[in-house]
């Protein structure tokens, strides 16, 4: 049995060991030491989103959460200090981590306006509103996508200018008893700001079951206004038409060809789905063209639970011999 002294010793030598390897990132995010980029992202959106200061003011807790999150989502999401983390820890990368915040590059200023929705005198500059193109494969699955969009922003130069101008009222005594109002323009002085343009990678999640038309928010990536805050920025769901399959809702519609040979004999045939997996169809009576059969729990993912899934209509097309049949063909009859 270890003596209280050597269990001191023990208790010290992990704690000791933990600050020298760093922080455990795949346990900040809750996802395994294989996980894959998707998981990655899709753990830090969940999780930032929880932990942000500005939901929980006067947190210290949720605000470290935060900024280990940050820390470990820079880090895992790029391929290379990932493999030096993996090997050598925290403390292996050289340039350290958290040099920037990519919780805009998922959400955009989503907290960082704090009322702004009802602060009806603030002025904002145009809302844009885009197409976002996304594959039937990608609103099986979920995923994300990232688009490089070139912001306009205003940035201090020299000088001043005036803003934040108001009309207010003025009385002027005119004699004994006498006075006039008039109203009169007032203006406030401003830095000089200048129209330029910075780069920025939004990373757009795609969820599943996503429906076209859905759209998807970034608060403060519009339109900048020189003396208020930028308007959002929008992407609307566009479904790319598909060459396989149709989608109605949360039901998907095939046509699979089949021989006439088949139709009148039976047939046994895998059809590939979205994802990859395949949907075996077993047949083993004739298969009149234009028939039609169902496959519960084969269609796209319900948006709100993505464990319920609609149904997969699967359509049979017979396709029949152009010429006269062989001997061959006539003996398997």
């Amino acid at each position: 049995m270890a003596s209280p002294c050597s269990l001191v010793y023990l208790t010290f030598f992990m704690l000791f060991v933990q600050v020298l390897a760093g922080r455990d990132f795949y346990k900040i995010l809750g996802v395994p030491r294989n996980a894959n980029t998707n998981q990655i992202k899709k753990a830090y959106r969940k999780l930032a989103k929880e932990h942000h200061p500005d939901k929980n003011l006067g947190d210290e807790m949720a605000n470290e959460k935060f900024h280990d999150l940050g820390a470990a989502y820079e880090v895992l999401s790029d391929a290379e200090r990932r493999k030096v983390y993996d090997r050598h820890g925290e403390e292996g990368l050289k340039d350290g981590v958290g040099h920037h915040d990519p919780f805009s590059s998922f959400f955009g200023d989503f907290f960082g306006g704090g009322g702004r929705h009802d602060e009806h005198d603030i002025p904002r500059g145009a809302t844009i509103t885009m197409s976002l193109e996304v594959t039937l494969e990608e609103l099986y699955r979920g995923d994300f996508v990232e688009v490089a969009r070139n912001k306009p922003v205003f940035q201090e130069t020299r000088g001043t200018r005036r803003c934040n101008c108001r009309q207010e009222m003025q009385t002027i005594q005119m004699g004994p008893g006498r006075f006039q109002m008039s109203q009169r323009e007032v203006c406030d002085e401003c830095p000089a700001v200048r129209l330029t343009t910075e780069e920025k990678l939004l990373e757009i999640e795609v969820e599943a079951g996503m429906l076209p038309g859905q759209e998807i928010t970034f608060v403060g990536e519009g339109e900048p206004h020189m003396d208020g805050e930028p308007g959002d920025l929008i992407f609307k769901v566009t479904q790319q038409p598909h060459k396989t399959f149709e989608r109605r809702g949360d039901d998907l519609f095939t046509n699979v060809t089949i021989s006439l040979q088949d139709a009148l004999i039976g047939f046994n045939l895998d059809v590939p789905h979205l994802d990859g997996h395949t949907v075996h169809i077993d047949r083993d009576k004739v298969t009149w063209p234009g028939a039609r059969i169902r496959k519960k729990n084969e269609g796209m993912p319900n948006y709100e639970n993505n464990n319920v899934k609609g149904t997969l209509y699967i359509t049979f097309d017979v396709e029949f011999p152009k010429g006269e049949f062989s001997e061959n063909e006539k003996e398997s009859k």
